[in-house]
C-alpha cells in the first residue's frame, strides 16, 4: 500500500463508516494525525475492542477528552511525585543519619548482611542482587546527569570542596521509576517509617510494599502523560495490583472493588495521595468535579455505544464514594 494523501485518508474513513467532510474536519485530521489520532484512538484498551464511531467528530472528541485528561492530571501528578520524594528523602536521611549515598546503601538499603533473621539464603541473595542493581541504576543516573551538564550534579563533581553527590541531590534527578525501585530496596523499618509518615493504612500492608507498588502504578500514568501517549483507556497499565493495593483503597475509601482497569481508579489513587498529603478538601473536590465535567462533556459528544465502552457504568457511583471519603 502506497502513501495516502489526507483526502485519500478521508475517503478511507468514509468507506469505513465514519462520516468526515469539509475543511474543518480535514484540518483536524491533519493536526491530530491519522496514525497518532485515528489509529491510536479507534479502539479501547486493545485492538480487538474497536470503538463504534459513526462520525469523525466522535474521533476528535475522544482525542480531545484524552488531551483534557492529561492536562488535568499533569500538575497533580508532579505534586504527588515531589511530595512523596521529599517525605521518603527525609526518612532516609534520618535513618542513615547522613546525606552520603554510600551510607544510604550501608544503613537503609536491604542486602545480604542486614537481611531479616527470618530470610532464607535465597531471599538474602535476592536482596543483595537488588541492592547491586540499585547501585548500578544510581551510578547510571549520575553519569547521565553529568554528561548532560545538569548543574544539580556537576556542581558536586566539579567542586574541589566536595567529594560526593549527597542523597538529596540524587533525589532531584531521580525519575518516578527510579524512586519506586529505591523504595522497594529499603529495609523494612525504613519502609515502615515512610508508610507511617505518608499515613498509609498499614493494617492491610504487612510487607510495607504499598509505598513502592503505588508509585509504580502512578509512574505508568505519569510517563504516558509526559510522552503524550493515550491515557483514557489505561492502555499504559503495566501492573497487576496485588491484594494489599486493592484492599487498602477498598477499606480506606469504602469501594466495592479496585482493579486499575479504568482511568477512574487512577483518579481515586491520586485523590487518596492528595488527602494523605493534606491537600485541601476544596482543591481535591475541584479536581474530581473537573474530571466529572470533562467526562460528561465527552459523554455528550459521542454516540451512546461509544460512551458505554469508554465510560465505565459505575463511574458516577465511585466518584460519589470518593467525594464522601474526601
Amino acid at each position: 500500500m502506497g502513501y495516502k494523501t489526507t483526502d485519500a485518508l478521508m475517503r478511507h474513513l468514509r468507506d469505513s463508516g465514519i462520516a468526515i467532510n469539509g475543511s474543518k474536519q480535514k484540518q483536524q485530521l491533519i493536526n491530530t494525525g491519522y496514525f497518532h489520532g485515528y489509529k491510536g484512538y479507534r479502539f479501547f484498551g486493545n485492538a480487538h475492542r474497536r470503538l463504534p464511531f459513526v462520525s469523525y467528530d466522535e474521533v476528535y472528541a475522544t482525542i480531545q477528552y484524552d488531551s483534557d485528561l492529561k492536562a488535568l492530571l499533569y500538575g497533580k501528578m508532579m505534586y504527588i511525585e515531589t511530595a512523596v520524594k521529599n517525605i521518603a528523602l527525609e526518612s532516609i536521611l534520618i535513618k542513615a543519619n547522613s546525606e552520603s549515598i554510600q551510607d544510604m546503601y550501608d544503613k537503609v538499603v536491604s542486602g545480604y548482611h542486614n537481611a531479616p533473621s527470618t530470610a532464607t539464603p535465597e531471599e538474602k541473595r535476592k536482596m543483595q542482587q537488588n541492592k547491586l542493581s540499585l547501585q548500578n541504576t544510581i551510578q547510571s543516573s549520575l553519569a547521565y546527569a553529568y554528561k548532560k551538564n545538569n548543574p544539580r550534579i556537576t556542581h558536586f563533581y566539579n567542586n574541589v570542596g566536595y567529594s560526593d553527590v549527597p542523597v538529596w541531590a540524587l533525589f532531584e534527578i531521580m525519575t518516578m521509576g527510579d524512586l519506586g525501585y529505591l523504595l522497594s530496596c529499603l529495609t523494612y523499618d525504613v519502609r515502615d517509617d515512610i508508610s507511617k509518615r505518608l499515613g498509609f493504612n498499614v493494617s492491610c500492608d504487612t510487607d510495607r510494599q504499598l509505598i513502592y507498588k503505588y508509585i509504580y502504578t502512578l509512574k505508568d500514568l505519569r510517563n504516558a502523560i509526559a510522552h503524550n501517549a493515550v491515557v483514557f483507556d489505561t492502555r499504559f497499565r503495566n501492573i497487576d495490583p496485588n491484594s494489599a493495593m486493592k484492599q487498602c483503597l477498598k477499606l480506606e475509601i469504602g469501594l466495592p472493588y479496585v482493579n486499575f482497569k479504568t482511568i477512574g481508579d487512577y483518579i481515586i489513587l491520586m485523590c487518596y495521595y492528595m488527602k494523605l498529603l493534606k491537600v485541601s478538601k476544596t482543591e481535591i473536590k475541584a479536581f474530581i468535579r473537573e474530571f466529572e465535567r470533562i467526562t460528561d462533556h465527552y459523554r455528550q459528544s459521542v454516540n451512546p455505544n461509544v460512551a458505554a465502552i469508554v465510560i465505565h457504568p459505575d463511574l458516577p457511583t465511585r466518584m460519589n464514594i470518593l467525594k464522601n471519603f474526601i
